[in-house]
């Protein structure tokens, strides 16, 4: 069937994956404490993925810590110097920065630039690819910025992180591939305990790719952030002995996002 100009390919609809659990932590590169628990979580616990900030004081010292394991882009469009060296002055904070605050109002072609030129930099870093992209503080809610990131996702052939239903649905039109399913929130107090790990592993569907977002670290060394103390317990949850066990009685070995590639 041919597609008219910039319509996206369909989706290979008819292939359910059987069932797999990502569990990807965010802020890798944000703060060097936060990027030492996340690699003990990826190296010592239960954590199977991590999304690298390209754009951080400490982006360069975690890519270099991080490499030969399972990393996306943290498309950062909230803070920090933007890495496409064309990004409009008119969109950038008085001192040159990103503009977290107007983010809902960037054009979809400034999104595709910025996060092609984020993707590029962290290959660069990497010295691999990346195995998905995903967006810091759920950016890709808003429609011009889902598009763009669409745009280099298709391009790039990566998958997109969904965060409901209705994400899902506009990524899979786009001709992106994205997870089934998605768990996991940051607030006031730390979302992944043991009791939690417990619950969400019962609740895991039978079929598809779901995704636990956390944010397991140390008590960050330079940044100030309100999820602090709260990532040093999500960090223990991930380390318990007891989630390993549990993983294991339920016959799941965590995974990355190229089982969406493979596929």
């Amino acid at each position: 069937m041919a597609l008219l100009p910039g319509e996206a390919p369909p989706l290979k609809e008819a292939v359910t994956l059987a069932r797999a659990l990502i569990i990807n932590a965010d802020d890798l590169g944000y703060d060097p404490g936060i990027t030492r628990g996340i690699l003990q979580a990826l190296r010592e616990g239960v954590v199977s993925s991590a999304t690298l900030l390209v754009n951080a004081p400490n982006s360069e010292q975690a890519a270099r810590q991080a490499r030969g394991l399972a990393i996306g882009l943290h498309l950062n469009l909230d803070r920090g110097a933007p890495m496409d060296p064309g990004f409009p002055r008119e969109w950038r904070t008085v001192d040159g920065g990103l503009a977290g605050a107007r983010v809902a109002e960037l054009p979809a072609d400034v999104v595709e630039a910025e996060a092609l030129a984020q993707l590029e930099r962290l290959e660069r870093l990497l010295g691999q690819a990346a195995t998905h992209l995903d967006v810091h503080k759920h950016l890709h809610r808003h429609p011009q910025v889902l598009e763009g990131l669409s745009r280099v996702a298709r391009r790039a052939g990566l998958p997109v992180r969904s965060i409901d239903a209705a994400m899902r649905g506009a990524l899979r039109a786009r001709g992106v591939a994205t997870n089934d399913a998605f768990v996991g929130e940051s607030g006031e107090t730390a979302y992944w305990t043991p009791e939690r790990f417990s619950a969400a592993l019962a609740a895991l569907p039978g079929e598809g790719v779901t995704e636990w977002m956390c944010h397991p670290g140390h008590l960050p060394q330079v940044v100030t952030t309100r999820y602090a103390a709260q990532r040093e317990a999500e960090l223990a949850t991930f380390l318990e002995a007891r989630s390993r066990a549990a993983l294991e009685q339920a016959g799941i070995r965590p995974t990355d996002y190229r089982v969406l590639t493979r596929a």
